[in-house]
């Protein structure tokens, strides 16, 4: 047996609780690739690229496959919790598992400082009296409480959430439809699909304004990924997430291209701006009562289940760090519910930090925050296409083990995804206002440069874990 078996065969085994059902894994799925960055950063894209902001969405989504197809493959070779890590450890090298770790938890902490301010502002819609930081609070304790109990509750409550966000979409779909084709409603006169050309055309500011607006569609894909790190809690992973991740394009077409289309065919991409909602505008203007009320309530769901999968992930990624002694061994510890509490809990404490910033700071540091967050991301998904590309090296010479769930074309998709990345990368160094996030990222870097310099000389032999060498030997 070949050392990359011997990974396989012992790597599912990681302590946790295979409490995540095939229901519940699904709607994970889903609802990771719905969120704000659709129901509200729609406005301001639509406000830059008019109807040309449907083919941006379904040309991100068509590399949101790709890259999801890649993950699903090394999923199914080795499904293990701290996915994304593992498989850059193992094929990139121990530095790269250290780094892509860390990055993930940051990924989700700053997600999860932005969308608990953004859900208090939410609940202060309906409760102008309640102070913004104690919705925030109570919001973080609850959401805290649900991930410690069991992972089957997180399951739970992730489920109801997406299943919020996938009927308000249908419905609008389905109102806008009806809306077109029998007339009725306040939009009845003016919605038709000739609004998707009619008003200074479907690139109405240049294509290159609507590939500007890349970057803020690529937001509105972030935690996709999700399902990967639900690998080592579900229930029979060889089924659901091949499941979930072949579903994927279909989610992208309904939710995204099919619910745009319908709304910029119902109202005039030319009522949109930034900070307005796409599908507040649509309700409004079609007349249905308490239309923002009840988006209000679709985008307050969004917002919780972003921080609750938050949670979730940064207290598996600590737990994966520790695990290779690239975080402190507390995190390692798993709780009596099988949860890895301390991670969670330490997480949460960041979180709340950037509750308090984000009530002291300008309106402008959600975005930076954002920014922040989607360059992180892309990291994590450059990490999951060229740890792919390795890994079908290895298969291809023999050294590895084939998965069960292989990618269309092997690795040529993951090539095509990877160039895309770096593409929308240099549009974020173009753009003055979204620039700040690779400063960041630089900074970031630096400090896990000097932690992982630390770690080295604490621990030499932390660069001689089972990684790029081994890879290199098998067979």
């Amino acid at each position: 047996m070949t050392s990359a078996q011997v990974d396989t065969d012992k790597a599912p085994e990681e302590g946790y609780e295979r409490g995540l059902n095939s229901r519940q894994v699904q709607m994970i799925a889903i609802g990771g690739a719905i969120g704000v960055g659709l129901f509200l950063g729609a406005g301001a894209n639509i406000a830059k690229a008019g109807p040309s902001i449907i083919l941006m969405y379904a040309l991100a989504g068509v590399i949101i496959f790709f890259i999801m197809r890649a993950l699903g493959e090394l999923l199914l070779y080795r499904p293990v919790s701290g996915s994304f890590a593992e498989y850059s450890r193992e094929f990139l090298g121990p530095f790269f598992g250290y780094f892509t770790g860390w990055t993930y938890w940051l990924m989700w902490v700053v997600t999860g400082m932005a969308e608990l301010t953004a859900a208090a502002i939410y609940i202060h819609y309906w409760f102008p009296d309640i102070p913004q930081w104690v919705s925030a609070l109570v919001f973080l304790v609850l959401l805290f409480v649900a991930n410690l109990i069991s992972v089957k509750l997180f399951g739970e409550i992730e489920f109801w959430f997406s299943m919020v966000k996938v009927t308000a979409i249908i419905g609008m779909i389905v109102i806008g439809v009806g809306v077109l084709t029998l007339g009725f409603s306040q939009a009845g006169d003016t919605a038709a699909v000739s609004n998707l050309w009619e008003f200074d055309g479907f690139f109405p500011k240049g294509i290159g304004s609507s590939l500007m607006t890349l970057q803020g569609v690529m937001f509105a894909y972030l935690a996709v990924e999700l399902v990967g790190v639900t690998a080592g809690e579900s229930e029979n992973p060889e089924k659901t997430l091949p499941k979930a991740i072949n579903t994927l394009p279909w989610r992208i077409a309904l939710f995204y291209v099919g619910a745009l289309t319908v709304i910029l065919a119902v109202v005039k991409w030319t009522e949109f701006a930034e900070g307005v909602s796409p599908f507040v505008e649509a309700f409004a203007v079609i007349g249905i009562p308490a239309g923002a009320g009840i988006v209000n309530f679709v985008v307050l769901t969004a917002a919780l289940s972003s921080c609750n999968s938050g949670m979730y992930s940064t207290g598996r990624m600590l737990r994966t760090l520790a695990d290779n002694g690239e975080a402190p061994k507390v995190f390692n510890k798993l709780s009596s519910t099988k949860t890895p509490a301390i991670g969670i809990a330490v997480s949460v404490v960041f979180m709340a930090i950037g509750v308090v910033l984000n009530y002291l700071v300008p309106e402008k540091a959600f975005g930076y925050v954002t920014s922040v967050a989607t360059a992180a991301g892309i990291w994590t998904w450059l990490m999951i296409l060229i740890s792919h590309v390795r890994y079908r090296r290895g298969v291809v010479a023999g050294r590895l083990p084939a998965s069960s769930f292989p990618a269309p074309g092997g690795s040529v998709c993951s090539y095509i995804a990877i160039a895309f990345l770096l593409f929308v990368t240099c549009l974020i160094a173009y753009d003055a206002d979204a620039r700040v996030c690779l400063y960041v990222m630089a900074g970031w870097a630096a400090a896990l440069g000097i932690g992982w310099f630390v770690l080295k000389s604490r621990n030499p032999g932390i660069t001689e874990r089972p990684g790029e060498p081994e890879f290199e030997k098998i067979g």
